[in-house]
């Protein structure tokens, strides 16, 4: 392990005991004025301001391209991480079609490609699919060709800067953020100021603005669900070309049953283990976690630890809650990215939540810049309701085990063998999308109605071990994925009128065809290689 690995899950520790003993302050970060933001001397006007540099370099970067004058604040230098981010290809396509590379540029950014990728849980059937997740991209590339182009389009960047609070006016926005200078004797702390018609913010799922917004709109900042991971880049292991989505070969154990992916990178394989939880204060640590870790890893990978050379030390917490995504409670303000929760309770988040949503987020953003529909009303029809993430609570429920609750230790293994072969019988229409959490109504329909075919009883145990109160929470959202299905199919008829409207309506109504086709799983489409 490297050498700082133990101070860093200390650390990583220390913040999971605030965060689940509720002890994290939330500053007051945004302000509201009745009043006009003036003319304020030594600001910098932007159209928008992106606050958090790594993931919303893609949003500045699209907007900026458009013909927008954009700012971005990013807390650290910006440039991409050594891991690679995996995703799809339908998904990775967003670049192409925003025209923010050219195919050149994004083959360059792929590092690593691997088919196919196995999907198995302890005493059940291995599944082998192909084209889920499989491509691995450089972030370090992909992040400074997009910097660049930001930059060469006029776009401006403040490097370690960081946001301090924001002032919402009637007719703009006010940033003003902090950034350090080392001199040869002394630290330079400098205050900017900048204004804008619009901020974004893409800090993620901790960013002071979002735990703000949320706790005034659910009255506190305790997520529904957590995803905690731990895992490895290392050198020495096997050599495999295909790799795991989600694999598990061990019963429930300390309340947790753990799930392990695992693909080729550059410099070895990566592994993670992860598990679904809570927020409770009994949850394991990190370190105890990455000991479990290391414990059952040669057994995952078939290799001795004392094989392997660890290049770099991986884990993390992903918050999620049921409701999401978060609705701005300000004008001229929207979360984009985590920081909005726009994904499922089953998946990570980040750079592949983020890329499937670009090009309706541009596309958006860019019209309400147009029309200058930026109040919270408007704004909020930018991240609607998506009743095909909202289903998946279900699924997170039944995948995670309550502090105390008492279940049968292979029960979630079971569950999911159940599941899977219901899926793969049905064939990949219905497998694939769920694989990439782009669930659909008539798929999971036939899912659900297989499971109840093979196994009655074990539903009757997953209706005890979620509860009614979540089972009622389901069927109205798989109503509601009924509702924007159908939706989505008599959506073409009303783009056809969209012509016709004044701007705020055009906006309103494109918006709406957008949630509908996005929230019914609707822009899902199979990519297939040679």
């Amino acid at each position: 392990m490297p050498a700082e690995t133990p101070a860093q899950l200390e650390s990583m520790d220390a913040f999971w005991t605030s965060f689940r003993q509720r002890n994290q302050t939330i500053a007051p970060v945004v302000q509201t004025v009745q009043g006009k933001i003036g003319e304020q001397k030594g600001e910098q006007d932007f159209d928008a301001i992106v606050c958090g540099g790594t993931l919303g370099i893609f949003i500045a970067c699209a907007l900026q391209c458009q013909g927008w004058r954009v700012a971005i604040i990013e807390r650290n230098i910006l440039r991409g991480r050594e891991q690679e981010w995996n995703i799809s290809r339908q998904e990775l396509n967003a670049f192409l079609e925003l025209d923010l590379l050219t195919e050149t540029e994004l083959e360059t950014a792929i590092a690593t490609i691997y088919n196919p990728a196995r999907v198995g849980f302890n005493g059940g059937k291995e599944l082998w699919v192909r084209d889920i997740l499989n491509i691995g991209v450089d972030p370090v590339y992909l992040l400074e060709v997009l910097k660049q182009k930001f930059l060469g389009a006029g776009g401006t960047l403040w490097e370690q800067a960081t946001f301090t609070q924001a002032i919402v006016y009637t007719d703009g926005v006010s940033v003003e953020f902090a950034r350090q200078f080392d001199r040869e004797d002394r630290v330079d702390r400098e205050n900017i100021l900048i204004k804008g018609k619009l901020l974004l913010d893409v800090m993620g799922h901790f960013s002071p603005i979002a735990k703000q917004a949320r706790s005034q709109v659910q009255g506190n900042i305790k997520p529904d669900g957590i995803c905690m991971v731990v895992g490895s880049c290392a050198k020495g292991m096997p050599e495999r070309n295909y790799g795991d989505l989600i694999y598990s070969f061990t019963p429930i154990q300390n309340q947790c049953q753990y799930f392990w992916e695992a693909f080729p990178a550059r410099d070895g394989r990566t592994t993670y283990m992860f598990t679904y939880v809570d927020a409770d204060p009994q949850r394991p640590s990190f370190a105890q976690l990455m000991e479990d870790y290391l414990f059952w890893l040669p057994q995952y990978q078939d290799i001795e630890l004392s094989q392997l050379e660890f290049k770099r030390v991986l884990f993390g917490l992903f918050p999620s809650y049921k409701n999401n995504p978060l609705q701005t409670p300000w004008d001229r303000i929207l979360q984009v990215g985590d920081s909005s929760g726009m994904q499922s309770p089953l998946s990570f988040g980040g750079f592949g939540a983020m890329v499937r949503h670009l090009p309706r987020l541009s596309k958006g953003i860019n019209s309400a810049l147009q029309a200058d529909l930026l109040t919270k009303e408007n704004l909020r029809s930018l991240q609607p309701y998506q009743p095909n993430l909202s289903v998946t609570w279900l699924f997170q429920k039944s995948m995670s085990v309550g502090v105390n609750q008492k279940i049968e230790s292979d029960r979630i293994n079971y569950l999911l063998n159940v599941t899977f072969t219901a899926m793969d019988k049905l064939g990949d229409r219905v497998l694939y999308p769920f694989l990439q959490d782009v669930v659909q109504f008539i798929p999971l329909a036939q899912t659900m109605l297989a499971m109840s075919i093979a196994d009655p009883i074990l539903i009757l145990k997953i209706m005890q071990q979620v509860g009614i109160p979540t089972l009622v929470d389901w069927l109205k959202h798989y109503l509601g994925l009924g509702a924007y299905s159908f939706c989505d199919l008599i959506s073409p008829s009303l783009e056809s009128a969209i012509g016709n409207l004044l701007p705020e309506q055009q906006y309103l109504l494109q918006s709406q065809i957008e949630a509908w086709h996005y929230g019914s799983g609707g822009d899902y489409h199979r990519n297939v290689s040679p």
